[in-house]
Parts: structure tokens; sequence; C-alpha cells
């Protein structure tokens, strides 16, 4: 249903290169040169005529370091010039020879071991070659990127601006976190922070909005609120068929808010509605700890990353069953912890030490999770069996 939206960026910037770190890159980097420019040593050696190895001995004439001009120097039959890595090969050479390689008396080097012609000089443009597409537009920064745009001198780096997502918890059950309340009915709040996490490790700038009761009159303000400085809403709680679930109301109602879809075949979490305003939208999840998350990675996720100029896909491994796996949600895609592990390079999956119960339980996505995925169609799963795990990690 997601992929199906028309979803643009939310902008672009230059930001100072190494601060790029993370982000997605807004243009193709093509180099303007070639690198290295000119022929260049490898190694530490001697420039010579690849042919004059047969000669036994040359004579040393110059030395040249790394960084220097080699305007002047050349070398001629029978001679050589101690040249070191980085530096410019110089006019007439056509191998250098290690240091390793020859013993030096004098002004003579004596030739002990001989290399094929060519050896340790990098071509023009071995690195990458002028008019070549380095990195392409949509590209995530890391450490390479950042290496290579830094040799082609590019102090800022041209990147999508990450999406604002503003996260607001909903009920008037929920206790802030910090707040102290010797009510046993209030729960404390986790949805919003557990949300908050996952916005930051998948590169996007969370808002943190805290929670609001159950009043119609809150809810639609601080869904104002923040709409105003977000480009996507996420709540958690609200959705569900309840007298006191507003959003869905204040949603469509107050905000004048386009429902794009209202409720979804999967467990958990099939109160759910995505809607749209504008060029922005709000992603109302239900209030239980494990159904948010779920549907946060399946709904949330596809939004965020387009937003940020890329793409997500979930991340589903092939995994074999160790044990029998009874299917709870008939007619149903459902999405049910497993534990998930590496046994001689093969990807497994079972159930135990995870909580049976709601979906209120945050509790078994620690360790080494997953989520067996099983769609409408698929029943019951006996061990052995081959089947589809949504990677946590």
């Amino acid at each position: 249903m997601v992929e199906s939206l028309k979803i643009e960026p939310v902008g672009v910037r230059k930001l100072p290169l190494v601060e790029a770190l993370g982000y997605v890159l807004a243009e193709d980097i093509v180099a303007y040169e070639n690198s290295p420019r000119y022929p260049t040593s490898a190694m530490d050696g001697y420039a010579i005529l690849g042919e004059d190895q047969s000669k036994g001995s040359l004579k040393i004439v110059e030395i040249n370091p790394a960084g220097s001009d080699t305007d002047g120097l050349e070398v001629l039959p029978g001679t050589a010039i101690k040249t070191f890595t980085g530096a410019l090969m110089p006019k007439g050479a056509d191998t250098l020879i290690p240091i390793e390689n020859v013993t030096v008396d004098g002004s003579t080097i004596k030739i002990e071991e001989p290399v094929p012609t060519g050896f340790a000089v990098r071509p023009i443009g071995e690195n990458f070659k002028r008019g070549e597409v380095l990195i392409p537009k949509g590209s995530t920064i890391d450490f390479a990127e950042i290496g290579v745009m830094a040799s082609l001198n590019i102090v800022y780096a041209p990147v999508y601006q990450r999406p604002k997502v503003a996260i607001l918890a909903t009920g008037s059950e929920v206790l802030e976190l910090g707040e102290c309340s010797d009510n046993p009915a209030r729960i404390r709040s986790s949805n919003n922070y557990t949300l908050e996490a996952l916005v930051i490790k998948h590169g996007g700038e969370p808002i943190q909005l805290g929670s609001v009761h159950d009043e119609r009159s809150a809810i639609v303000d601080a869904l104002k609120s923040a709409l105003k400085s977000a480009d996507i809403v996420v709540t958690t709680g609200g959705v569900s068929v309840g007298d006191y679930d507003f959003v869905k109301d204040v949603v469509r109602d107050e905000l004048g808010c386009e429902v794009v879809f209202k409720g979804v075949r999967i467990k958990p979490g099939q109160h759910i509605m995505l809607a749209k305003r504008g060029e922005k939208f709000i992603v109302a999840l239900p209030g239980f700890a494990y159904s948010s998350t779920v549907t946060f990675l399946l709904y949330v996720l596809p939004i965020l990353y387009r937003m940020k100029g890329s793409s997500y896909r979930v991340p589903v491994v092939s995994a074999t069953l160790k044990e029998g796996f009874r299917k709870r949600a008939k007619g149903k895609t459902e999405f049910a912890v497993c534990n998930l592990r590496i046994e001689d390079g093969e990807y497994f999956c079972d159930f135990e030490g995870i909580r049976g119960g709601s979906s209120a339980i945050m509790t078994n996505l620690l360790g080494n999770t997953g989520l067996l995925w099983l769609d409408e169609s698929e029943g019951d799963k006996e061990a052995g069996e081959r089947v589809r795990v949504v990677r946590l990690d």
C-alpha cells in the first residue's frame, strides 16, 4: 500500500563533508579529473627504464621525493632516480624497481631481482577517470564515500534533508517517563521512546511530543502543532473501536486529512491508519508496544526512507524452523517474534523463551530475534520447514 504512494524527498541541503555521514546523497558525484593525473610511483624505489635492468647496474642521478616538482628530472638510458611512494614518475621512466630488489654501492644500484616493465607505476586514471560517476545519487554516505569526496576536494556534500518525525502517544492511562503515580491503572509510556529510537536509527530527525490524554481537544491541538513542524506524524493508541479512541476521527474530521487506508489484515496491528495532508503524512499506530513497533517497521519506515531520498526493503531471510508453529491469525498475515540464529552458515529460528500473550509484550524483542512472516494464505508450520523471517538486528 505504501509503495504505491507518491512520496518525494523533503528537500536538499549542503553539509560539511564529515557531517554528511549517514545522509543520502542528492547528486551524482562525478570525477572532474583523472586520478592520478600523471603516472605515479606506488612504492619506494628507483625510477628506471625497464629494459635497462639487463645492464646489471645503473647510476643514481637524482632523488625524487613525494610532492616534489619533476620538471627537469629525466631518466636516461643507464640511469636511475630514487623515487618515493606517491611521487610523480620522472620523464623517461617506465618502471619502478623497489629498494628491496637492489643493492646500493655509492651512486650506483646493482639489480639483484629484476621486475617486469611497468612494475609499481600507477597509470593515469587508475583510481578514477574524468567524467566517471563515482558515487551515484541516492547512496547513503559512509566512510568510503567521505574519503572519495575528500579526494575530489568536495568541502560540502549535497544531501537530502532528513525527514522530521513527530511522535505522540495518546491515552489517559499513559504515565510519562520519570512521572510518579500511585494509580495502578496507569502504565508507563514506552511506545514513543521506542519509536524515537527507531527514527534515529534509520536516519530521521525525531520530535518527541510525549503523551496526551484521551481528550478530543487535546489530541486536535497536539496533532495541529505536530503537522506544523514535522513531515511525518506518528501516533500510538486511539485508533481502535473504543469510546475514547479519538485519533481516527480527529485526523479525518478536524484536520481535513485524506485517509489513505484504515485497518489492515495483519497481526499484530490491524488497527492502523495512514492519512495524508499535502506532502505530509500521519500514521496512527496501535497502542500496544509490540504492535506499534511492528507496524512502524512495516508502514512508517518505507515513508521515512523515501522522504530522505532512499528506499526501504524489509530485510527478510529464509530460515529453518526448529519447532512447529501454530498460526493464531487465521485469514491474516501474521508476524510472530522468534529467535533467529546462524548455525553452520544457515538461519534457524525457534521460540524458546518467547512469552505467549498479548501484543503488549515488548521484552520478546530483546536478544537475537526476528519476525516470522506468514501470509494470509499460510497456516501452521512444522519443524524443519523453511519460512521467511524479518531480521531485526
